[in-house]
Order: C-alpha cells, then sequence, then structure tokens
C-alpha cells in the first residue's frame, strides 16, 4: 500500500518561497495597474458594434456581447447533405508595414479574404466570421479602425461578424504592435461540392485577376521594398507603379471573390469543377491542389496582365521567372477549372460582375502538378 505524504504549508521548511518581486509591503494592484484596461475595452466593443450590425444577415440570432456568436441553421434543411466548411488564418507581416504607415483600415479585408477565398474553393458560401485582435496597449479609435476593415471583408463576402476577441498583451507586445487571426465557417451541399475529382482533361483553365501582392511573402516584400526606406519615400509616387505609392500598391487588401465566383457557380451548374486560391507558394503550389493524381494543370505564361507593383517587387528580389511563380500569385488570385464547352459563358458571368479573367491553360493527363508553356514569358507584357 503506497504510503501517503503530507506537510503543513504553515511550516517554513515546507512553504513555497514568494518570488523576489514581491516585497512583504507590497501594495495591491489593480488589472489597470498590470497595464489591462477592461474600460477602455469596453469602449471598443462600443465603438466596433455599429459596423458589426451592418454585416449581419437574417440567421444571425441577439448580438455580440454574449459568451457565443448565435447563428441560425434553418436554412440547412432545405439541402441533401449539408456539409460545414471552416478556415482559418491571418494577414502575417503585412501587419508590419501596415505599423510602419500608420494605416490599418485595410488589413482586416486581408484577414477575411484570405479566410473566405480559401473555403470558397469547395463551392461553400461563407456564412459567419470571427476574429481575433492582440494588442500591445488597448485604444478605442484603433481598434475601431482595424474592425472596420474586418466589417467591411465580410461584407464582401455576405457572410456575418458574429464574435470575435480584443486581447490586451502588455509586456509581452509594443504597445502599437497588434496581430490578427480569423475564423471562416461556411456550407455547401455535397451534391454540388467542387473539386479535383470534378476536373477533366481538357478543362480551361479561366485565371481572376489579383488586385496585388494579396497577403503572401512580405516577410520578402519588406525586405526589399520598404526596409531601409524613409516615409516619405514609401509615400512617394512612381510612375513605375503606375502613378501609385509603394504604400499605396503594398497596402491595397486581398480581393474578395465570394460572391462572382459563387454566382457563376451557380448559374453554370455543373460547369465549374474546382477552385484554386493562389496563395503562399504561389501558382505552382496551388493549382495544384485542385489536381487529381492523374491530371496536370497546363499554364501558358504571358496570357495575363499583372498588378506593376507584383514584377517591381520581384525585380527588385532578383527573382527569376520560377521563383516568382512559387512565391506571389503574379496577378492571378484566383484560378477556375471549368468545363470547356461553358467557359465563355462562366468567363462572360464574371467579367458582368466585374472581375477581369484571362484564359491562362488546360488541364492535360499527367501526374497532380502544374506545368508551364510559353516559359520566359511571364514578365513580358510588364517590360
Amino acid at each position: 500500500m503506497t504510503e501517503r505524504v503530507t506537510y503543513s504549508a504553515a511550516d517554513d521548511m515546507d512553504a513555497p518561497e514568494l518570488p523576489s518581486w514581491v516585497k512583504e509591503d507590497a501594495h495591491a494592484m489593480t488589472y489597470a495597474q498590470a497595464g489591462v484596461d477592461i474600460e477602455e475595452g469596453a469602449r471598443a466593443v462600443d465603438a466596433i458594434k455599429g459596423m458589426v450590425h451592418e454585416t449581419y444577415r437574417d440567421e444571425v440570432v441577439g448580438d455580440i456581447g454574449g459568451f457565443g456568436g448565435l447563428f441560425s441553421a434553418a436554412k440547412f434543411k432545405d439541402m441533401e447533405d449539408p456539409i460545414m466548411v471552416s478556415g482559418t488564418d491571418g494577414v502575417g507581416t503585412k501587419l508590419q508595414l501596415a505599423r510602419i504607415c500608420g494605416k490599418h483600415d485595410t488589413v482586416g479585408i486581408d484577414l477575411v479574404a484570405m479566410c473566405v477565398n480559401d473555403v470558397l474553393a469547395t463551392g461553400a458560401e461563407p456564412l459567419f466570421f470571427l476574429d481575433y485582435v492582440a494588442v500591445g496597449k488597448l485604444k478605442a479609435e484603433a481598434m475601431a479602425e482595424i474592425v472596420s476593415g474586418i466589417a467591411e471583408g465580410c461584407k464582401q463576402a455576405g457572410c456575418a461578424l458574429i464574435g470575435g476577441e480584443m486581447a490586451e498583451h502588455p509586456g509581452v507586445m509594443e504597445d502599437d504592435d497588434y496581430d490578427l487571426s480569423g475564423f471562416s465557417v461556411a456550407v455547401v451541399d455535397r451534391p454540388k461540392m467542387i473539386g479535383p475529382d470534378n476536373v477533366r482533361e481538357g478543362d480551361v483553365l479561366l485565371g481572376l485577376a489579383s488586385s496585388g501582392i494579396h497577403s503572401n511573402g512580405y516577410s520578402l516584400v519588406r525586405k526589399v521594398c520598404v526596409e531601409g526606406k524613409t516615409h516619405y519615400e514609401l509615400r512617394l509616387e512612381q510612375e513605375v507603379l503606375g502613378g501609385e505609392s509603394l504604400q499605396t500598391a503594398l497596402l491595397r487588401p486581398t480581393r474578395i471573390y465570394v460572391k462572382p465566383v459563387l454566382a457563376a457557380i451557380e448559374q453554370h451548374r455543373p460547369a465549374v469543377h474546382a477552385l484554386a486560391h493562389i496563395t503562399g507558394g504561389g501558382i505552382t503550389e496551388n493549382l495544384n491542389r485542385a489536381m487529381p493524381d492523374d491530371l496536370d494543370a497546363v499554364v501558358t505564361l504571358g496570357e495575363w496582365t499583372m498588378p506593376p507593383i507584383i514584377p517591381y517587387v520581384c525585380r527588385a528580389a532578383r527573382l527569376n521567372e520560377t521563383e516568382a511563380l512559387k512565391t506571389f500569385n503574379c496577378g492571378l488570385g484566383m484560378i477556375l477549372v471549368v468545363d470547356p464547352e461553358q467557359a465563355a459563358a462562366v468567363k462572360a458571368t464574371l467579367e458582368e460582375a466585374g472581375e477581369t479573367v484571362f484564359e491562362v491553360g488546360r488541364v492535360e493527363a499527367g501526374e497532380g502538378i502544374v506545368r508551364y508553356e510559353n516559359e520566359g514569358t511571364l514578365f513580358a507584357k510588364e517590360d
């Protein structure tokens, strides 16, 4: 039988020592004195309520401020086999550029875009969104600026912002530092799901124009385009950037493709077979995710134009064509794999919705990879 060992905490020999920074005559310390201002947090919540309400859909139940966001699943009853699709992501080191430039109203759009464009790849409709904002020092006005972008992203995607968290991290983060992460939930009826299993040899690749760098590769971007530059230089308009400044071009938010793509899928069902969201890894390491193991995506280079900031960054980093294609989106933020007989109709629908669409290749027998033809011409239209 195991012997039970006991000791008395009143015995100085047994009691744990107090940390060295705790003095016997120390006074009580409040949470605010420790660096966390609960009242400022409440003021921040009040500041964002109106923005949050503008994103609400009919399915939203209640209001922000509860322990959990509520969303009705009643519409699922009309589906044969509703599949929930979830996605989470962040904005990465693009936030550092936003902090340097003092502009925080667009990175929230990036946050939403990175999540909803991912779940869209199954043909799912984003329903609601949650955010997490960690800051060094909470300021209601700054938080409202950040959340205004998140709310705008949700409106563009048609999803509701039903909850989130604002966390103050004094002593861990600098006062003006912050980080963002987001979480989206979408739904698709299983018979209407799209993906690699639907792709066929001969399918056409339709590329949707990106708005710029989007939200990937910013550690490299900052290294070659931002470090060592003054605020004046970042704000200086440049002819090579089409008259824009580096700040404007680099902080342009990620394009959200949800509404136009869902409309094309619905109007031309089942013409759209698969989607690829072109994020970190570029075209090379994302389009292959939409291919089955026995088919390749053959991309014809030189068939589309790029926002000027992309070749600008690639040249600054001295990236060759191969490296560029697996680092940045290279001007295509989303690629659709489409039935060749309905490709023209799908393209027309997307263009009517405001998208710039390029036919950029086809699907051939292979081994589930991305191949390129017309190599050496990626930057031809920018030269």
